[in-house]
C-alpha cells in the first residue's frame, strides 16, 4: 500500500476511533440515566429495560468496532495493514476504503462466514 494511502487510512481510522468512543460514552450516559428513573408503571419499566438493553448491545458492537480499529492501527505499525490475515494477499484497496479495519479479503471473509474461522 502506498504511503499516501496509509496516511489517509490512518487519519480515517483515528477519526472513526474518536467517533466510536464518543458514541460509547453517550450510550453509557443514556443507559445510566434510563436505569435511574423512578418508574411507577410496569409498562414503563419494561420499555426502559428494553431501551437500556438495546443501548448496552449497541455499546458491545461499538466496543468490538473499537477493538477492530485498534487492531488495524497496530497492523499499520507492524507493516501488515492491508494484508489479508487469511491468505496473506493484499486486500482490495476499495474494500480498505469502505472498511478500513478489514482483516480479510472478500474471498477469505466469505469462507469464514460460510465455514467459520
Amino acid at each position: 500500500m502506498k504511503k499516501k494511502d496509509l496516511e489517509k487510512a490512518k487519519k480515517t481510522l483515528e477519526q472513526m476511533r474518536r467517533e466510536v468512543i464518543a458514541e460509547v460514552q453517550e450510550n453509557y450516559a443514556a443507559s445510566r440515566e434510563i436505569g435511574q428513573n423512578n418508574l411507577p408503571d410496569l409498562a414503563d419499566v419494561s420499555s426502559n429495560a428494553y431501551s437500556r438493553e438495546m443501548l448496552l448491545n449497541l455499546s458491545d458492537a461499538q466496543n468490538q468496532k473499537l477493538k477492530d480499529i485498534d487492531a488495524a492501527l497496530e497492523r499499520m505499525d507492524n507493516d501488515e495493514y492491508g494484508i489479508c490475515a487469511g491468505c496473506s494477499e493484499e486486500i482490495a484497496p476499495r474494500r480498505m476504503e469502505v472498511r478500513p479495519f478489514s482483516r480479510y479479503c472478500i474471498e477469505c471473509k466469505t469462507d469464514i462466514e460460510k465455514f467459520g474461522e
